[in-house]
């Protein structure tokens, strides 16, 4: 077999061919060192004394002289690794170390050493090589350097695609072109975002460095700009210099011109194959994109691209579904006489910003006015579709002159018609402002609130029935379900109703929430309008994500018609508390219609007729008190109905001596000025009147 180092006679080599070791090593900045550890001396040849930068004549043999080179912690650390292979019995080391330069410059460089050890295993001697490692590292460096910069710049797009993730409007991808932690690492001068509106490039956003960027708010697509060619071409456009921009851009020049700008980025940004806007970029640098550059710079355009298009739908959802809202809710809120009412809505923050909270206020005949609050299950447009027909039945029915319980009974019974398996809740006050009487029906909504004229706050515990939908059973005068809780609202008091919106916060209990509200309501200003402001600043905010209604009404009692006026409420046999509730009704109207000695008569008789009803016949009754005009004499009357569904009329008769019953009809004849009996379809009216003096 041939010999693998043999040279073929045939082919012509040079003289000094091949090369010894040492010009080897000579030329390639390598030298040699042995180092003998127990005299401690270490020889240096020629070309290691060129690696140390040092003539023959400055080194003497120790090692200590090579220390005016090496730098202290290059030296220590160099000390280290050569201990500890000396110590863990290796035969062989390598570093890379600095040393100094006669300039003074530090320069790096490498040495390699074998250990020979004795048969003992002592380490006796140590021979090896230094070289030059200056470029060798540099060129590691520079690829370090590089695969930093691909790491910032990756970072830069995972930065962004985070932030944009949670960005929900155009505005707020606008907020992510200022954000330091995103498109502020990019390095570029000014960051542009345009949006492609009906044929042309609308300018929503521009610099981050109050550079003032030369394309117009609005400019058309066929326009000759960079920003329109790209949106024309669905392709990006690199700019690599001034000179270009110049050349390319004409008209665009004379703008760009006095800014400190080199280089510009155009990208477009495409959704669904279509632009939708377009992303511009400018820079004061001299170095040419590298192709990782571009590919990250296009990738974060596709991010940009999917928000910006989340963000614009979302919009358009937003408006659609507020446009939607506010048809659902009255236009306006009509003036009420003798009152004052504050009214407020707030969106939902998730989801469509659509949801079925709802009020309105309906003045009704006789100074009355009633006042609503509801809420429909559910945060989208079958929600608020269902609201605003809910919100409208209910008030016709109320306008019909329906009595409270009746009409949110007829509501529940409309809502269960409509075939959905949504429901709502609801609560409605009906005020006679003349007299300070309020009825109020709750349909398993939240109890009302009541603030007196001193500031002082508690809850109106109103006995509720089930909500809108679930309860369909009204009979005959109507609202077996929805009992009425009867009070007085003096003049300066407020009522307060409110959906569930405006209390509940994730996580807590409710009870905390209605009583921070009761604070607020406590310590807020006394003007209406403000407290409504405060109540939904200082809980509104502290809110999940549902929507809210609020309404404020105040009887101020001044201005409210003090003419005829009409009250009316069911009483169910198995309600005890309705029959008390009537009673305080028929006390109030009458004191405060001017029955003045005669209000206890009142009183003593409508509740006889109510008893009588409630004993004698099957089923429950409607007492209503209203004011008449006495027909040819000056004074008016107060007159009393109550209404069942029982045909078989009232007679007088004998109580006996021990009789604990039969006297009741006698005493309504022995106390009221007139009665009677009138048949009302299946049913009957008994009624009386009282005279009472006419106001001055």
């Amino acid at each position: 077999m041939a010999d693998r180092g043999a040279t073929p006679a045939a082919v012509s080599v040079p003289d000094d061919w091949p090369a010894h070791a040492d010009l080897s090593l000579a030329l390639n900045r390598m030298g040699s060192f042995d180092w003998d550890l127990d005299s401690g001396l270490m020889y240096l040849d020629t070309p290691a004394l060129e690696v140390f930068d040092l003539h023959a004549g400055e080194y003497d043999g120790h090692p200590a002289t090579l220390r005016n080179r090496v730098p202290p912690a290059e030296a220590a650390r160099l000390d280290t690794v050569v201990s500890q292979a000396l110590k863990d019995g290796r035969t062989a080391y390598g570093a890379y170390f600095r040393i100094r330069s006669r300039d003074g410059s530090l320069r790096w460089t490498h040495t390699q050493g074998h250990i020979e050890r004795d048969r003992d295993g002592r380490p006796h001697r140590i021979i090896g090589i230094v070289r030059d490692a200056a470029e060798e590292l540099t060129d590691a460096t520079a690829r370090f350097e590089l695969d930093e910069e691909r790491r910032r710049m990756t970072g830069v797009v995972e930065r962004t695609t985070a932030i944009l993730a949670h960005a929900r409007t155009v505005s707020e991808v606008t907020d992510v072109l200022k954000d330091p932690e995103a498109l502020g690492h990019l390095d570029a001068v000014s960051v542009m975002l345009g949006v492609v509106e009906s044929g042309r490039i609308h300018l929503v956003a521009e610099g981050q460095l109050a550079a003032n960027v030369p394309e117009f708010e609005y400019t058309r697509i066929d326009a000759p700009f960079p920003m329109s060619e790209v949106v024309r071409t669905l392709q990006p456009r690199f700019i690599t210099s001034r000179e270009e921009f110049q050349s390319s851009y004409p008209v665009l020049w004379p703008h760009i011109e006095p800014l400190s700008v080199t280089q510009g980025v155009y990208l477009p940004l495409i959704a669904q194959a279509r632009p939708i806007g377009v992303l511009g970029l400018l820079y004061a640098r001299n170095s040419d994109f590298t192709r990782e550059e571009r590919n990250l710079l296009v990738a974060l355009a596709s991010s940009i691209a999917q928000s910006l298009q989340r963000a614009i739908l979302f919009e358009q959802e937003h408006d659609l579904a507020e446009g939607l809202q506010q048809a659902m809710l009255p236009r306006r809120i009509p003036r009420v006489p003798g009152a004052e009412v504050a009214v407020r809505y707030r969106s939902p923050r998730l989801g469509q910003d659509i949801g079925g909270d709802w009020y309105d206020v309906i003045p009704l005949p006789g100074g009355r006015v009633g006042v609503m609050i509801g809420d429909v299950q559910g945060h989208d447009t079958e929600a608020a579709a269902i609201m605003g027909q809910l919100r409208i039945a209910l008030r016709a029915y109320v306008s019909e002159g329906h009595p409270p319980a009746t009409a949110m009974a007829r509501a529940s019974e409309f809502l269960h018609e409509l075939d959905t398996d949504r429901f709502a809740t609801a609560a409605y006050a009906e005020a006679d402002l003349a007299t300070g009487v309020l009825q109020i029906v709750r349909a398993g909504h939240l109890d009302p609130f009541l603030r007196r004229g001193d500031g002082t706050c508690r809850t109106i515990p109103v006995t509720g029935g089930l909500p809108l939908g679930m309860s369909v059973d009204f009979g005959t005068g109507g609202g077996l379900g929805y009992p009425v809780t009867t009070m007085e609202l003096d003049p300066g008091e407020t009522l307060l109703m409110c959906t569930d919106g405006l209390v509940e916060q994730p996580g807590a209990d409710l009870d905390d929430g209605l009583q921070r509200l009761m604070q607020c309501v406590r310590s807020g200003p006394a003007d209406i309008e403000q407290l409504a402001d405060r109540l939904c600043d200082m809980l509104g905010e502290k809110g999940g994500g549902d929507d809210m209604a609020l309404l404020l009404l105040r009887r101020r009692g001044t201005d409210a018609p003090q003419a005829a006026g009409r009250l009316q409420q069911h009483v169910a046999q198995s309600e005890p508390q309705a029959l008390a509730s009537a009673r305080h009704m028929i006390r109030a109207a009458a004191s405060a219609w001017g029955a003045g000695e005669v209000s206890d008569e009142v009183e003593l008789v409508a509740d006889e007729l109510m008893t009588n009803s409630l004993v004698h016949t099957e089923g429950g009754a409607v007492v209503t008190i209203r004011v008449v005009a006495c027909e040819g004499m000056r004074g008016r009357r107060l007159r009393v109905e109550v209404q069942d569904a029982s045909s078989a009329l009232p007679r007088p008769r004998e109580a006996g001596e021990s009789g604990v019953s039969g006297r009741g009809l006698f005493l309504v004849d022995h106390l009221a000025d007139a009665w009677g009996v009138e048949s009302r379809g299946s049913g009957k009216c008994v009624w009386c009147e009282f005279t009472v003096p006419e106001r001055d």
